[in-house]
């Protein structure tokens, strides 16, 4: 969901032509409209009564610069009482919310986990509405090197003794060469998308009717973490696991693997007096995890033939080509879409018979009106599918994390002030919050299927930015936005019409997980018309 940070970003990007058509509005959405002027100041050069001048859609007003508030706290005890609050006594949105409220800010200073002896320096400038949060994207003010996971990195030992693509900063050498190869993954794999997903994801939803036959119910957790790896094996890299000695073992050894890699920022619901010391004090060993990622690398390097050949035209070695495609695979996209799709299946469950019923119509009668067939031009026909994965996108982004750090002084601002930061400080972006933003989206806090329908929602595209920038912009090799943002939101739609292809209406039951729902299927209805 970018290389964006630290839970699961989704980094494999494709370039697929998008046609923009008319659409209806359903609804009237929020018109304020935010415009900046670009401030370059620094605390020794900036008076202290200095005001930005912004424009809204109300009109225009001075903003005044204001001093950061929040604290550290005290060494060693301030970092601990934040962490305690962010994995257990409040969570991460209240810990947020209730600074929010105690501060009358939405940028503030406040300490991310883990803190302990993984992360030496814990203190951040959080920026927590749709306004200050862009500024992690400008690669003109900030630097992203060794910041996907947030104020700790892993070590390079869980990636073949390589700093992977998404700790480069863009400014980096490797930077450039990396993201091509993976715009050259996606080019090369664009004809077996659509008929890989088809085969795959009809093998899945038939599994889950025989257990839902057999037993009443049917986890969707498993079965489509293994259905999304198939997907992503055939379409990317022509390989069926099956047919490999990998075998149906990718799952498993992925999620051991991610799970080192994440287990500071992650909370198995234990008592903190034996979660924290567990995992959020020391790292636990790479050598625990050796064997199994050793398992998915070979499968990169022998799978991967066309593109090793590409990488060593652009200068990159074999073995690093294998170590960034697995991450870019397993941890980003994989990851990505567990993430994700679980999250479709659980808003659109929610949300009931009447919009279920609204998805399969458009989705049936735009194939039917194509002979029969699904084609890219057909998908962009189906509004309302579409504008159901950008809603997902932004009211649950899978990536909740931003990270990055000032390359120099300058001034942020959010809606109703004007704040400086220093050169070195560690800004950090929770994005449901900032995609929640009530001054941009009315009805922020509801899930409305149809937010991004019309020429308003069109326009409000440029406020989702699950893929480590606005939806409206492109990843290129000069920034950190996800190579496969077009991938990631052309196979969710493609999710969702495979399931509104097969039934009329679902219903489900949702659990807690450590990495987004966990979704299980209680009926599945058929398609009746």
């Amino acid at each position: 969901m970018a290389s964006a940070s630290p839970h699961f970003p989704i980094s494999l990007h494709a370039r697929l032509h998008q046609t923009t058509t008319a659409r209806s509005t359903p609804l009237k959405f929020s018109s304020t409209r935010v415009l900046t002027r670009p401030i370059k100041a620094s605390t020794s050069e900036t008076p202290p009564d200095l005001a930005v001048e912004t424009r809204t859609g109300s009109g225009s007003k001075d903003l005044p610069i204001r001093t950061i508030p929040g604290s550290y706290g005290l060494p060693i005890i301030g970092p601990l009482k934040d962490r305690n609050d962010y994995f257990h006594k409040q969570k991460p949105e209240e810990f947020f919310k209730s600074r929010i409220r105690k501060y009358n800010s939405t940028v503030f200073r406040v300490n991310m986990p883990p803190g302990g002896f993984i992360a030496d320096n814990p203190q951040v400038v959080a920026l927590l509405d749709g306004k200050s949060f862009p500024v992690l994207f400008d690669v003109d003010k900030v630097e992203k090197k060794d910041l996907f996971t947030g104020t700790y990195m892993p070590s390079t030992e869980l990636t073949g003794g390589y700093r992977i693509l998404s700790y480069l900063d863009p400014s980096e050498p490797n930077h450039a060469k990396l993201k091509s190869l993976l715009f050259h993954l996606l080019k090369s794999s664009r004809n077996r998308i659509f008929p890989e997903f088809k085969a795959t994801y009809s093998e899945l939803f038939d599994s889950i009717e025989k257990e839902l036959a057999a037993n009443g119910k049917a986890d969707f957790g498993g079965p489509g973490d293994a259905a999304a790896f198939n997907f992503l094996a055939r379409a990317m890299y022509g390989k069926d696991p099956a047919d490999t000695k990998l075998g149906s073992d990718a799952p498993s050894l992925i999620t051991k693997w991610v799970f080192f890699n994440l287990h500071p920022l992650l909370t198995l619901g234990l008592p903190s007096i034996i979660e924290d010391p567990l995992l959020h004090t020391f790292r636990l060993p790479s050598a625990l995890v050796k064997s199994d990622y050793q398992r998915l690398y070979e499968f990169f390097l022998e799978s991967s033939g066309e593109i090793l050949v590409e990488a060593e035209k652009l200068g990159i070695s074999r073995e690093e080509a294998a170590h960034n495609l697995l991450f870019a695979t397993c941890f980003n996209t994989w990851g990505g879409m567990k993430i994700l799709f679980s999250n479709l299946v659980k808003r659109v469950g929610r949300a009931g018979t009447k919009l279920q019923i609204r998805l399969a119509e458009e989705i049936r009668s735009v194939i039917k009106s194509n002979g029969g067939e699904l084609t890219m031009g057909g998908i962009e026909q189906m509004e309302l599918t579409k504008s159901v994965v950008f809603e997902c996108l932004r009211f649950e982004p899978p990536v909740p994390a931003q990270y990055a750090r000032a390359k120099k002084d300058f001034v942020i601002e959010s809606h109703d002030a004007a704040f400086r930061v220093k050169a070195g400080e560690m800004l950090y972006g929770y994005q449901p919050l900032a995609t929640r933003d009530p001054k941009i989206f009315e009805r922020a806090e509801e899930f409305v299927p149809e937010r991004f329908l019309g020429e308003e929602g069109e326009r409000l595209l440029q406020h989702v930015v699950w893929s480590n920038g606005p939806q409206t912009e492109n990843p290129t090799v000069g920034n950190k936005q996800c190579a496969g943002k077009d991938f990631v939101v052309l196979v969710a739609r493609l999710f969702l019409i495979e399931i509104f292809r097969r039934y009329d209406s679902f219903d489900i039951e949702v659990g807690s997980s450590p990495l987004g729902s966990s979704v299980t299927f209680t009926s599945l209805r058929k398609a009746s018309f």
